[in-house]
Parts: structure tokens; sequence; C-alpha cells
């Protein structure tokens, strides 16, 4: 059997400046960790990493990591945080959602139901009537009207961050989030948008294919990343338009397949069945 490893994930952000992938690299070195994946990229004079490391069962001291990684963020004016991943718990989901809720329904139908292999542990949205929702599936609530985004989205990620999200699951969550937002969840976000994607992104979807006259709609499940509508697809479904069919009658059967195909993105996810290569998901 292969030797027990702990693992965190490391993302740090800030403005670009020299030196900083080796700082933190090294840190990582004399904390005794392995780096397993690293990521960064460079986008309007802001920096964005994402860095896996690896430790021995045991030698990972958690507080002394989060302490000193803080400590090393205010030296080189960066934020950096560490999320950790324990192996053998169940993940824990947090569900984003907004008006349309039979996303956030589904999923939590299959994890109560023990047909989801996850601990539902958040639902955040940006309408104040999910709160009720939350009570009703006795869930924290966190809301974000998203009037200040910037304000919004760190509300967000701070109640991400108490609860030990290991995946954020939008369940039709109508906002766009930043880079900033999707590089500290990378190839952790699942999204669902009602069409066959690359066709018809953003807003109105079924809309847009209802009015180019399509013969065939569908939805797409894919991780979140700062291009919108455009991160790795997880999987598809099709609807066939029926002769003379209306939007009204479109949007409803296509809300069916969106949780069904959300569902079966996320069990392919929480199964460890995907793995992001070139920005193209593959099924393992």
């Amino acid at each position: 059997m292969p030797e027990a490893r702990e693992h965190a994930t490391v993302n740090v952000f800030g403005r670009d400046r020299k030196g900083v992938v080796a700082e933190v690299t090294s840190f990582i070195f004399r904390q005794g960790g392995n780096i397993e994946e690293l990521v960064e990229q460079v986008s309007r004079n802001e920096f964005h990493m994402t860095l896996v490391a690896s430790w021995e069962a045991g030698r990972l001291e958690r507080p002394a990591l989060t302490r000193s990684l803080k400590e090393l963020g205010g030296r080189l004016g960066m934020d950096m945080r560490a999320r950790f991943t324990a192996a053998h718990a169940r993940p824990r989901m947090a569900i984003l959602a907004s008006r349309e809720l039979h996303c956030l329904d589904a999923l939590m139908r299959a994890a109560r139901g023990g047909r989801l292999r996850a601990e539902p542990v958040l639902l955040g949205g940006n309408h104040r009537d999910l709160a009720r929702h939350a009570r009703r599936y006795k869930l924290p609530f966190v809301h974000a009207d998203f009037r200040d985004r910037v304000r919004s989205e760190q509300r967000i990620m701070d109640a991400l961050e108490r609860a030990e999200a290991d995946v954020v699951v939008l369940a039709r969550f109508m906002k766009i989030l930043s880079p900033r937002f999707a590089w500290r969840y990378r190839n952790r976000i699942i999204n669902i948008h009602p069409s066959l994607l690359p066709a018809f992104p953003g807003a109105g979807a079924y809309r847009q294919a209802w009015e180019h006259g399509v013969k065939v709609v569908g939805v797409t499940s894919h991780f979140v990343t700062p291009e919108l509508d455009g991160g790795p697809i997880i999987c598809q479904a099709a609807l066939p338009i029926r002769s003379g069919e209306g939007l009204d009658s479109i949007v409803r059967r296509g809300q069916a397949l969106e949780a069904a195909v959300l569902l079966k993105a996320v069990k392919l996810f929480l199964a460890n069945k995907l793995d992001v290569h070139w920005g193209r998901v593959k099924d393992v």
C-alpha cells in the first residue's frame, strides 16, 4: 500500500513582483513539504499561484504552517492562505445559489439520501430569502448581495474558509466570480450552464438558443476559471427542441437536465475521476 500523506493547497495573490515563486517554494521545503503541483499566472500585473504540497503522515503541523505562511505573505505583500484536505473524511461541499432552486434541491436530496458522497457545510447566495432554505436544510447561510463585488466575494471566501470547504458548487448562482476567487479554488468550483458550451455563453442562454432557432439545446457542467463560461468541461447533455416548442417549455425541461448533469459532475469530482490537463478534463 502507498504511504499515506497529508496535503495542503497554498494560494497566493497580490501585485506581481520578482522572487515570489522562489520564496514560497523555499518556504515549503523548509517546512518539510514535497511540492506535487504548481500553477502560476500573471494577469494585468496581478500574480496568482496555486501550489499543492504533501507531507508524510503526522509531519504536517497545520497551525504552524498557517501562521508562518501569513507572516511570509505580510513580508512579501501577498495574500497567502493554505487549505487542508483529509483523505479519510467525506469532502465538504459548499453550495452557492440565486433565485432558481432546482439544482440546490437536487444536490441536497442526493446528499441527504446518501447518493452523494459529500458533507454539505454551507449555503451562500445573493438573495436574503435563501436563508429560509438554509434553515430547511440545517446549513449555515452567508448572504452577499454583490452590490460591491470585492466585499461580497471576500465575505463568501471567509465563510468558505471557516467551513473548510473542499468543493464549491454553483447551483445556478447568477454572479460572475473574479479571477481571485477562481484561483483560490482552482479546479474545485463546479458550475452548470444552460447551453452546450462553447455555444451561447453568458446570460439568457436558452433565449439565445431559441432566438437562433437551434434544433438542439443542452447543458454543460464545467470547472470555473477567470474566463466566463470557458472552464474545462466536465460533462454535457443535449435536449432536442420539439416542433413549435415555446421558450417556457424549453426552460422547464432544461432545468431538469441541469440538475441531473450538475449532480453527475459533482459525483465524478467526489470520486476523484477527473483530471484537468491542458485545459481539458479527462476521466481517470
